[in-house]
């Protein structure tokens, strides 16, 4: 059932509300799913997220919202005023770029998701260098090892191991990880680095459930001959540091991420096993959702980002070959 159309005086309150503030508001609950996530990603309380809806629902005279103590529901109304309110931002937004032009300023807060171990340690110098280019920025750097829900959380964009395979996101290819066979050098033989793939089967393993656990495939740099074997871990884990650390420990060889274990290699605490073999490389991908307008703070991180990733150490520009230690394939 409609509301009453606004009568005068809450016509009048009204007057110097900003609509678009409103509209965004309510967006923001639908894609939330409630006002208290909704004021979380706000900035703001859960009292003026509703009073910023219930003046809304005033000011157009219909209920969008049917809500009870554990249910929030979209009615006819609030179906058509949420994709009228999203066609009307995104035209709002690109109206201020398109007056703004491309030297705008970035400005305003970027939420970021990024995983673990690489957002502590290879991402966190790019990021600096980013927000003290652009003072009026500032980034919510969130450490997650799993897929962003972009509209729930309300995440800008992700920093993202591995392969894309959402459809709908845009998904811009960054750099590689390159990976390659690491063991502490009490766990070798007489002390002697095997030099060919084939020689690594019979070696303990330590595994990185996420990209493998029961085999293990290398491929020759120089020549592209591929080497499979099978393994049986002494530990498997979901995490980076904890593998480079059981290799450190000599529990076991293990694949592992370039860069994460590149400091061990230059000290002697690890070995690069089998040199001229590496694991397939892992892509790094900036992805975020389709819009018709993207915010300068997000142009510029992703310019920020794509010219920073490729340099990083233990690092390569997509479709690169072997991989370098001390001017040298390690």
């Amino acid at each position: 059932m409609k509301q009453a159309a606004a009568t005068p005086a809450a016509a009048a309150s009204l007057a110097g509300v900003d609509r678009i503030e409103l509209m965004q508001t309510f967006v923001r609950i639908v894609e939330a799913g409630n006002l208290s996530a909704a004021a979380q990603q706000l900035g703001t309380s859960q009292p003026t997220v509703s009073r910023r809806l219930q003046a809304l629902e005033r000011s157009l005279g219909l209920k969008l919202l049917q809500r009870s103590t554990h249910v929030m529901k979209l009615t006819e109304d609030g179906e058509r005023c949420f994709a009228h309110a999203k066609a009307l931002l995104d035209d709002w937004r690109a109206m201020e770029a398109d007056l703004r032009g491309a030297h705008d300023a970035p400005r305003g807060t970027l939420r970021v998701l990024v995983p673990h171990a690489f957002g502590q340690e290879q991402l966190i110098a790019p990021l600096v260098k980013y927000l003290r280019e652009y003072p009026e920025v500032s980034v919510e750097w969130l450490l997650h090892d799993r897929r962003p829900d972009f509209i729930a959380e309300g995440i800008d964009c992700a920093i993202q191991v591995g392969a894309v395979d959402d459809p709908s996101v845009v998904a811009i290819h960054l750099a590689e990880v390159p990976r390659i066979v690491v063991a502490a050098p009490d766990l070798l033989p007489g002390g002697t680095v095997p030099e060919h793939a084939s020689a690594l089967r019979d070696l303990p393993w330590v595994a990185l459930r996420t990209y493998y656990q029961r085999e293990v495939s290398l491929t020759r740099v120089p020549d592209g001959v591929v080497e499979r074997f099978a393994i049986h871990p002494r530990m498997g884990t979901d995490s980076l540091y904890a593998l480079r650390s059981a290799a450190l420990a000599g529990l076991g060889a293990a694949v592992a991420s370039a860069w994460a274990v590149e400091a061990d290699l230059r000290q002697g605490r690890l070995r690069h096993l089998a040199p001229a073999w590496q694991a397939a490389p892992l892509p790094v991908y900036l992805v975020y959702p389709h819009a018709r307008f993207y915010p300068a703070r997000l142009r510029r991180f992703l310019d920020a980002m794509r010219a920073a990733l490729p340099t990083l150490a233990g690092m390569r520009a997509p479709g690169g070959d072997g991989w370098a230690l001390s001017g040298r394939l390690a």
